[in-house]
């Protein structure tokens, strides 16, 4: 017989640090289990009636949700200490969401047949990955959007190790409200294995401990999920989309993979458990950083991924080469990403040979840099080139970019640089709170910005446009966004942008993409009617307000 949810205890929980709903019953004699907003988690909490050795390894349990539109999915639920059992479960459809559990051991009565609804009402704030949704990748699989359609211009910060207890509480708010002030919309951060540290290392833990204290992943610690919990619950109240990695891929202490030495089925059960707590909310998954076919079965359990998550949410992989290479089975992956290092332009030009031969690549698929040349890593690569990089891969096709800084990605703290390099020594002492304040990021955060003003994402890469040497993109007839680098000093001369349509008016002006300052250019005047496509098309060369990298800009006047 199944059992009502007036058996159990059940509560509901905001993802925006809203009050629990109350629980009230409704005429069927079935408790609802209250209200949540469109795209907001709600949380069940069931009573496990028996009591388990290993609860983790012993019972798995699944709701199956009956959405309004008549589709049905299977939503992981977890173990959370004690005789607790949780499900998370947001959507977007408004109306009555009924869920029945099924569970491995039929015969506990708190767990298996448990019935109940979960009632969706419209959103009401201004988060956007609530108001627009999750993201997802856009039908031409040239960028991202949000559900309902919105644009998405990926701007993602690494903090891969921001879960570790040297990263307090209070700091990640800090570096939270620093990161969505100067733009950025997603962090990439690793839940599982950090690279550059051995496994079960004591520093992988956060308050609560370590996530596991078997090398296997059989015996997992609710305690520092919970923790992690309301981190990950942060970034999305503050409108950060969650990169979840599940683990490092490169060779660790012991010479193996994290992959190989945990083995593929408690890799598996990892990525239950991280569905389970954080499927709900509007993530991205990653499935393993510097993942390759010669460090384990990185696709086997992409796949596994894949079926796993009920909500379907984009992922990819971390390449440290050609993303459609790395790992011969990729056809699954949603985007390609690329990590290739840190060494100045001769990375860059690697990482921008990578991302055209991704975008030729087929499948179509979004590509961006996921890791290249971090600001102040070991003392170089600062603000310059970090808007060389997001200037040239933007406007040659990339679906937005990735920054990393110096002591954030690794939480380095006075006394505890947060990584002992992959040579066994510190790569630098910077500070995470050093980092914060280098101004690659807040220079970047400006280029977005100003894109977002822009049609950006119906650009299309224009290299024909611009010397080489210089990048170009956007509409043609409609509007131009090209970027200058840097040259020698006392170097004013401007370079020349070809082919105007010259039955438009045009209007100019340079962007500083240091400052975010423009400098009005004043207008191109027609100099042909409209469409007419024997008249010769109009160039444009002036002098740069100053010897640096520059953004210029030409829209199409408003008639």
């Amino acid at each position: 017989m199944k059992n009502t949810i007036k058996q159990i205890e059940a509560v509901i929980l905001f993802v925006l640090a809203l009050p629990l709903t109350s629980v009230a019953q409704d005429q069927s004699g079935v408790r609802l289990t209250g209200g949540v907003e469109a795209n907001g988690v709600a949380k069940v909490t069931l009573k496990s009636a028996k009591s388990y050795e290993n609860p983790f390894m012993e019972v798995a349990l699944d709701a199956v949700v009956n959405q309004p539109d008549g589709k049905q999915v299977k939503v992981p639920m977890y173990w959370d200490g004690d005789e607790d059992w949780k499900l998370r479960y947001a959507s977007p459809q408004t109306g009555v969401h009924t869920f029945l559990t099924t569970c491995s051991d039929v015969s506990n009565t708190g767990l298996h047949g448990i019935e109940g609804k979960i009632e969706v009402t419209p959103y009401k704030g201004g988060n956007p990955l609530l108001r627009h949704g999750p993201i997802r990748v856009s039908q031409n699989k040239r960028h991202f959007e949000h559900e309902d359609g919105t644009p998405f211009l990926w701007l993602a910060d690494t903090w891969w190790k921001a879960l570790c207890k040297r990263m307090t509480w209070e700091g990640f708010q800090e570096l939270t409200a620093d990161r969505k002030a100067k733009g950025f919309n997603a962090i990439q951060i690793v839940i599982g294995p950090y690279p550059d540290e051995d496994m079960m290392e004591d520093r992988w833990g956060n308050e609560g401990g370590l996530p596991y204290t078997k090398k296997d992943f059989s015996v997992v610690n609710p305690e520092y999920f919970k923790y992690a919990d309301r981190r990950i619950g942060h970034l999305v109240s503050q409108g950060l989309v969650p990169v979840i990695v599940g683990g490092w891929g490169r060779p660790q202490g012991g010479g193996k993979s994290t992959l190989i030495q945990v083995g593929l089925e408690g890799y598996k059960r990892h990525w239950r458990n991280l569905v389970a707590r954080y499927g709900a909310y509007p993530a991205v998954w990653m499935v393993g950083g510097e993942a390759q076919d010669s460090y384990g079965p990185w696709s086997e359990l992409g796949r596994y991924l894949q079926v796993t998550d009920p909500y379907k949410h984009p992922m990819c992989y971390h390449a440290p080469e050609h993303p459609r290479h790395a790992l011969k089975d990729n056809d699954f992956f949603d985007f390609d990403m690329i990590a290739i290092g840190h060494d100045g332009m001769r990375t860059i030009k690697q990482t921008y040979d990578l991302l055209n031969a991704s975008f030729e690549a087929k499948p179509k698929r979004p590509a961006l840099c996921g890791e290249a040349c971090y600001e102040g890593h070991m003392q170089t690569n600062f603000q310059y080139t970090q808007r060389y990089m997001i200037w040239s891969f933007l406007l040659s096709g990339a679906a937005g970019h990735t920054y990393g800084a110096a002591g954030i990605w690794h939480a380095g703290v006075e006394g505890d640089a947060g990584h002992t390099g992959f040579r066994g020594q510190e790569y630098d002492f910077t500070t995470w709170r050093e980092g914060m304040h280098y101004p690659g990021a807040k220079q970047i955060g400006l280029g977005k910005k100003l894109l977002e003003k822009l049609p950006w994402h119906r650009f299309e890469s224009h290299p024909e446009w611009v010397e080489p040497g210089c990048f170009a993109a956007g509409i043609p007839g409609e509007i131009r966004v090209i970027y200058q680098p840097r040259r020698n000093i006392y170097n004013w001369i401007g370079q020349t942008v070809k082919g105007l349509d010259p039955g438009v008016d045009w209007k100019v002006y340079y962007f500083d993409p240091a400052t975010g300052r423009t400098f009005d250019q004043g207008m191109i005047k027609a100099s042909a009617k409209a469409g007419d496509k024997n008249a010769p098309r109009v160039n444009f060369k002036k002098n740069v307000p100053s010897p640096q990298d520059w953004v210029i800009v030409f829209e199409r006047a408003s008639e």
